[in-house]
């Protein structure tokens, strides 16, 4: 792929969604207490490639989430890859971290991934009530585009 085929769309740096689960535990364990977890998945956010302006708009805003945020999918030969963004940091961090589990993947691997390791990793609880159902509704808008 060209670096402006690349652009906005995040490439994978686990060779799976498992192990992708499994790093993401393992960094967070890394950390005693939640306010250096939050940190660091707001870190993880800022490494988001750049989601293009015209992209965030109503078309590609995910439903059910308190702070805005816009997904887009595309799909290669390789597997489906997403961009994604969000205008609350916290938020981008979650945003980065369900992509570096779901995006280029094959739609199948995406839909047998079950986002139930948000809630094994501590994140919904950790989480407000509203941003828990906020990184549940990515989840399924990712997992529902695979299903497309």
């Amino acid at each position: 792929m060209s670096d402006a085929v690349l652009a906005p769309w995040v490439q994978p740096v686990d060779t799976s969604a498992e192990e992708a689960i499994g790093a993401i535990s393992d960094e967070l364990a890394m950390f005693d207490d939640w306010m250096d977890r939050y940190e660091y998945i707001i870190e993880m956010g800022r490494g988001l490639p750049a989601f293009p302006l015209e992209w965030q708009n109503d078309g590609h805003r995910v439903p059910g989430c308190q702070s805005q945020v816009w997904l887009e999918a595309h799909e290669t030969e390789a597997g489906l890859f997403f961009a994604g963004a969000s205008d609350a940091a916290i938020v981008s961090g979650l945003v980065a971290l369900l992509l570096r589990v779901y995006s280029g993947r094959s739609k199948e691997e995406i839909e047998a991934t079950d986002p139930k390791f948000l809630h094994e990793l501590g994140l919904v609880q950790a989480l407000s009530t509203n941003r828990g159902n906020g990184v549940e509704a990515m989840a399924q808008a990712i997992r529902t585009r695979a299903r497309a």
